[in-house]
């Protein structure tokens, strides 16, 4: 099929079958556009529909998400994972406004220079929101060009993402840059899926290599799966008289970078140490709850909550800028880690029933 074939049978099922109602497909705007595509990676649309009409309703433009505490951003980011993502975000907000003057550069280089910024979304940006002729490489269009050419190996590697871009280069067609972006998303996204893809309803099935030699599956390689190892960490619910919860901020890089957690330990020695000689507190009771794991991309936590109550009055945590106290039935405003959320919800409800009985 010629490059021209592809793209307009992709346009043709587009404008019939492709998604035209997502969110930031309303008042298409560099800003709007550059916050979705964030939100996008790593996350599935109908998770992340909620997640940015919220955002765009606290934030609705680049200045007021420039001027907005982190706090309130990686609030916002809570469920969503991946808070690099958040991080960076507020990052680039902060320089767009301080360095462009609240203008979203329209060059690809310079787009690419921005924190989180890479190619694929420099280009989605551009091509969506500027109607500039920029080819776009996300997981959805890997996938769809991996199969379509057959495309050997596993994307990560240098050689075969060379090629693929080399593919979309030659596909994106010089006008309708916008739908057809859109469009090989949606393909990818809709019928041209990981598992069981709709191969009879796509539009590139005559000349698709993977259709025709029935190799679907094979197409893109997977990486090799490693062992992923295990850390153990002990989270410790700490309540003070007035039922309030201990909070620490964790430093802005690294494993949940920014957010707000319980205070980590690796032994149950450590934290009744740490309690009695940097808090001043003493251990009035002491409950364990089952561990449960959480896994990252690189490793799983294995977590064990014990839940701290204290005696005594003395209080020496407010010492410690990055510590707070937390009224966990108050709607907080702080950003925290699913685990996090999850135990302040199973902790405020084992509160609720005690207060009914």
């Amino acid at each position: 099929m010629a490059d021209d074939q592809f793209s307009d049978r992709l346009l043709v099922w587009f404008n019939k079958s492709g998604r035209h109602d997502l969110p930031w497909q309303h008042d298409r705007t560099p800003y709007r556009v550059w916050v979705s595509e964030i939100m996008l990676q790593q996350t599935q649309v109908a998770t992340v529909i909620p997640y940015y009409n919220r955002f765009q309703e606290s934030f609705p433009d680049v200045v007021t998400l420039a001027n907005a505490p982190q706090d309130d951003v990686l609030h916002h980011w809570t469920g969503l994972g991946y808070y690099a993502r958040a991080r960076n975000l507020h990052k680039t907000a902060k320089i767009v406004v301080e360095d462009f003057k609240g203008a979203f550069p329209e060059a690809l280089d310079s787009l690419i220079s921005l924190p989180g910024i890479g190619r694929s979304t420099a280009g989605a940006i551009l091509s969506l929101a500027s109607h500039q002729r920029c080819p776009i490489l996300d997981g959805n269009v890997k996938r769809v060009l991996s199969r379509y050419h057959g495309v050997e190996g596993w994307p990560g590697k240098k050689e075969v993402e060379t090629k693929l871009w080399s593919y979309a280069e030659r596909h994106t067609p010089k006008k309708l840059v916008a739908d057809y972006t859109q469009a090989i998303m949606d393909l990818g996204a809709t019928l041209c899926t990981r598992r069981n893809p709709e191969c009879e309803a796509c539009p590139l099935q005559d000349d698709c290599f993977a259709y025709n030699s029935l190799r679907q599956h094979d197409f893109p390689s997977s990486k090799s799966k490693a062992v992923l190892p295990k850390r153990e960490a002990i989270f410790a619910i700490i309540e003070n008289n007035n039922g309030e919860i201990l909070l620490e901020q964790r430093p802005p890089s690294g494993i949940w970078g920014g957010l707000w957690c319980f205070p980590e330990f690796s032994t149950d020695q450590a934290v009744e140490k740490t309690i009695n000689e940097l808090y001043g507190y003493k251990i009035k009771n002491k409950v364990e709850y089952d561990s449960f794991k959480h896994t990252f991309s690189h490793f799983h936590l294995l977590i064990k909550p014990v839940h701290i109550t204290l005696k005594g009055q003395t209080n020496r945590v407010n010492d410690a800028k990055l510590s707070t106290w937390l009224d966990i039935s108050d709607d907080s405003k702080l950003g925290f880690p699913t685990p996090v959320v999850n135990i302040l919800k199973d902790l405020n409800k084992k509160r609720s029933v005690l207060n009914e009985s």
